[in-house]
């Protein structure tokens, strides 16, 4: 029996749990920093078809449909007076089985971890380092240690491992932006919504059948390094307050429905770990973090994750081959729509709609932009 140890109880890595408790001739563990899981807060995610499709397969089509949304366009708007500019579509991506999915992050972490035991889950500990020779032997911070055949590393975007398995100091790079992410209450639209504005933008979408809708803004706004240290003071009234400023200033939101308020600086990768030791694989943001604004990062956890269970499965060595380059194509992509949609020059805005309105019903530049990552 081959034993394959998992760093990080996230997306990533609890998905890949459930591939493996599934196949008897592999035992897994999984090792997560924290404490306990936090469900307390409703942030939502994207789901499009790529990954919806391995999520089906181990069960995800079960859940009861009103914790999940199937929204069929996403909708894009000025957001200083909410005029629609134009719509695509999510409809083209779908088939008969799989569709564009929305819901609460937490109601996707509490379903991959339904069917995992307890005892297959050490909270509270971290890896300290390895011994690497015919196996991998992983010494944690609590002075306990075990040997695997397979360690993953999918411990996020901060990955501590990372840094210790590769002896480099890479670390992502802040993404000069900020998120104010909370829950919007009496918003009545089933559909994705854009709104785009100077220098900031803003998603709104349901999370399931009960009429709750995920808020998330992206501000461009650089930080010094002392403030990046000082967590705490993101999260001040003071500075929550700045934001919603611009927003009320730039926008027709109502932000007395905006609940359940934090605000956090964006960091994204700057390049890949080295990836260079036999059966060590690494997985989700802490293999790749993207920004934000094609919103694949959930689904790209999965679908890498996917492709490691492949690769050990399969004893392959092609794993990174074909991930390098779907991760260039998606973090081109985001790019690509962070700069459309924080456009503030009146003319640069004027052209940016008029190229919306004709690529969003072009159905041969949507099939190579949007249908080639959802589709996957």
């Amino acid at each position: 029996m081959k034993k394959v140890g998992i760093i990080g109880a996230g997306i990533s890595g609890l998905y890949l749990a459930n591939i493996f408790k599934n196949h008897p001739e592999f035992s897994y563990k999984i090792f997560e920093k924290k404490r306990n899981f936090n469900f307390s807060k409703g942030y939502g995610i994207q789901l499009s078809v790529n990954s919806i499709k391995l999520l089906n397969k181990i069960g995800f089509k079960n859940l009861p449909a009103s914790e999940i949304f199937f929204p069929s366009k996403v909708n894009f708007f000025q957001s200083n007076n909410s005029k629609k500019i134009c719509d695509i579509d999510l409809n083209q991506f779908n088939d008969n089985l799989n569709r564009y999915t929305t819901t609460r992050r937490s109601t996707l972490l509490k379903f991959l971890l339904e069917n995992i035991p307890q005892d297959k889950i050490k909270f509270n500990t971290s890896l300290s380092h390895l011994d690497y020779s015919n196996d991998i032997t992983v010494h944690f911070l609590d002075k306990s240690k075990e040997n695997f055949d397979f360690l993953v590393i999918a411990d996020g975007v901060f990955s501590q491992s990372k840094l210790i398995i590769s002896e480099d100091s890479i670390k992502p790079k802040f993404n000069n932006s900020i998120a104010l992410r909370g829950k919007l209450n009496k918003y009545y639209d089933n559909n994705i919504s854009v709104f785009m504005g100077s220098d900031f933008h803003y998603v709104i979408y349901p999370v399931n059948q009960n009429n709750e809708h995920n808020f998330i803004a992206i501000f461009k706004k650089k930080l010094t390094e002392l403030e990046l240290n000082n967590e705490i003071n993101l999260q001040s009234e003071a500075f929550i307050n700045f934001l919603k400023e611009i927003l009320f200033n730039n926008s027709s939101i109502n932000l007395e429905n905006l609940t359940e308020i934090q605000a956090f600086p964006i960091y994204v990768s700057k390049s890949l770990p080295p990836i260079n030791k036999k059966n060590i694989f690494y997985s989700g943001d802490a293999l790749f973090a993207f920004p934000p604004s094609f919103a694949q990062g959930a689904s790209q956890s999965i679908e890498t994750a996917q492709e490691i269970f492949d690769s050990i499965t399969s004893e392959s060595n092609n794993l990174y081959k074909n991930r390098v380059n779907r991760i260039n194509s998606i973090n081109w992509r985001s790019k690509i729509n962070s700069f459309a949609f924080h456009l503030s020059n009146p003319i640069n805005v004027f052209i940016r709609n008029i190229i919306l309105k004709y690529i969003s019903k072009n159905k041969i530049f949507l099939r190579n932009y949007l249908g080639k990552i959802y589709r996957n």
